[in-house]
């Protein structure tokens, strides 16, 4: 079995450790942890690793978030993989720092990389793995705020975060998005002192 996790973020310097690529550093810290390393082909930096015999595609792709939809349909034809193994990651204004939900299908939320993805397939009907990033800024800025750079709080709560979201992305190939959903949605929305995030 083959999964293609797509994880969503811009290329270039200026957007290194920003909100807006939670998933590049998501796809990074799986990568660094497995001893694997990204290589630069068509449409994104790509990797591979496996996990208890499936195999895990991972793209980060080089169209910038705004046209993520080009990278994602053009591994998933080169791979093979059906699109029901396709697994998104992305970041959430919608929800809190550091809160993360999984979910089967959707639409886009408002977030231009889905929305380019659902038209590039032509649907929603695919898993994303939403992290949230919080909306802590004032009336208009929410483009700097999503391409401002991780505080240093932020980092520290990522951190914390990055091996549950692993944990998530592995379940989705072995046990599938439903049974994902059941055993982490609720312990990837608690904070530190047993607190749940309202949302």
């Amino acid at each position: 079995m083959k999964y293609l996790i797509a994880g969503l973020g811009n290329i270039g310097e200026e957007y290194i450790n920003t909100r807006h690529n939670i998933g590049f550093i998501i796809l990074d810290a799986w990568a660094r942890v497995s001893n694997v390393e990204f290589t630069d082909r068509r449409y994104g930096s790509v990797a591979s690793l496996k996990h208890k015999g499936r195999t895990f595609v991972l793209l980060k792709p080089s169209t910038f978030v705004n046209r993520s939809g080009n990278a994602v349909k053009y591994w998933l034809k080169k791979e093979k993989i059906p699109e029901e193994n396709l697994l998104v990651l992305v970041d959430d204004l919608s929800i809190p720092f550091g809160s993360m939900r999984l979910r089967a299908k959707g639409g886009d939320a408002g977030h231009n990389g889905l929305a380019h993805i659902n038209m590039i397939l032509g649907h929603g009907n695919y898993a994303r793995l939403r992290f949230g990033i919080g909306d802590d800024f004032m009336t208009g800025g929410q483009v700097n705020y999503v391409l401002g750079k991780l505080t240093e709080e932020e980092e520290k709560i990522l951190n914390k975060r990055l091996d549950l979201a692993l944990e998530m992305i592995k379940s989705f190939g072995t046990l599938g998005v439903e049974l994902t959903m059941t055993k982490y949605n609720k312990e990837a929305k608690a904070l530190d002192d047993g607190e749940e995030y309202s949302y």
